[in-house]
């Protein structure tokens, strides 16, 4: 479990997903755009929530996390919103609601998203071959991979790191996932499912050949600027984020021979990467969750065909825990 900074990623894909898998339905409240409100204008428990922020609060003061915020919403009311605790511990900053938090691999979905837009602009197929766009996966190991493998994580690879060694070799996104075809698949692609963030990397590096666009400028233009995302970026060693990089907690990855939480440092890989590396606030990151719910859409704007996004959240493969749903 990441903590500190992160832990906000982890409130946020558990409010989502269980929203989307749990009884839910793409579309299911129409075109609405967060708002706040009160618990029970949507039946949800004011006291029962309180707890919930409880919990955060006294993991925040027995050391457990350094920091989180906590953000629940419902048919589009924001019923809980509050920070907790620090955001940088070293420096005295408290955590406040539009603290920016690395989003690690909840850049995934947003990834997802415009590798749908681009099949609908008939740019990319979900089932075109990986060696159609990049002549290095032309290879036995990689040359039967499609984008719908890599989007499932059923490729069959087994990289174990983001990139290839050695990092000098890797001076663009495009050129890193290019070195991926030399390894390939270890397993036969579509039989098997293994979370890959080389996968995902590879993803990154279609949308930029199929739109001619730098992933980070990509995911800007068509969907965080669309959606009013503005505290929204894909992170990279000189990315000037707006001018807010006060607003950034560093991560806290392990602790100290005195318990303490440690600072982490920042990544030095000179680009955007379609694995992680999405920085974002509780609030963006729940608008772009609730264009998903609403089928696409997002107070009058249009993302995704409600089509794609059915496509996106239906089940796809069966994980190793047995669970079959993976989208």
């Amino acid at each position: 479990m990441r903590v500190g900074s992160a832990v906000c990623r982890l409130s946020l894909a558990a409010l989502v997903l269980g929203a989307v898998w749990v009884g839910s339905t793409p579309a299911a409240v129409g075109q609405t755009a967060l708002s706040y409100g009160e618990p029970a204008e949507v039946g949800m428990s004011a006291a029962v929530l309180a707890g919930a922020l409880g919990v955060y609060a006294e993991a925040v003061e027995r050391g457990d996390v350094v920091g989180a915020v906590v953000l629940v919403a419902r048919n589009g009311r924001v019923v809980l919103h509050e920070a907790i605790g620090m955001s940088d511990k070293e420096q005295g900053r408290p955590m406040q609601r539009n603290t920016l938090f690395h989003m690690a691999s909840n850049t995934k979905p947003v990834v997802a998203t415009a590798i749908a837009q681009l099949v609908e602009a008939n740019r990319l197929n979900y089932y075109d071959l990986v060696r159609t766009y990049i002549p290095e996966w032309d290879t036995y190991q990689a040359g039967f991979i499609t984008i719908d493998h890599l989007l499932s994580h059923t490729s069959g690879l087994r990289i174990n790191s983001l990139f290839l060694p050695p990092a000098s070799a890797n001076t663009s996104l495009q050129r890193a996932a290019a070195r991926f075809g030399d390894v390939g698949a270890a397993v036969t692609p579509g039989t098997t499912y293994r979370y890959s963030n080389p996968g995902f990397n590879t993803l990154g590096a279609l949308i930029e050949m199929s739109s001619g666009k730098l992933l980070e400028a990509y995911l800007d233009e068509a969907i965080y600027t669309p959606l009013g995302m503005d505290d929204s970026y894909n992170y990279r060693e000189d990315h000037p984020l707006g001018g807010k990089r006060d607003r950034l907690g560093p991560m806290y990855y392990q602790r100290g021979d005195d318990g303490e939480w440690l600072p982490a440092q920042a990544t030095t890989i000179p680009f955007a990467r379609g694995s992680g590396g999405m920085v974002s606030t509780a609030w963006d990151y729940a608008t772009f969750c609730q264009m998903i719910l609403n089928g696409g859409s997002y107070d009058g704007v249009q993302v995704l065909d409600s089509a794609s996004v059915a496509t996106m959240v239906a089940p796809k493969t069966e994980t190793p825990i047995g669970t079959y749903g993976y989208g």
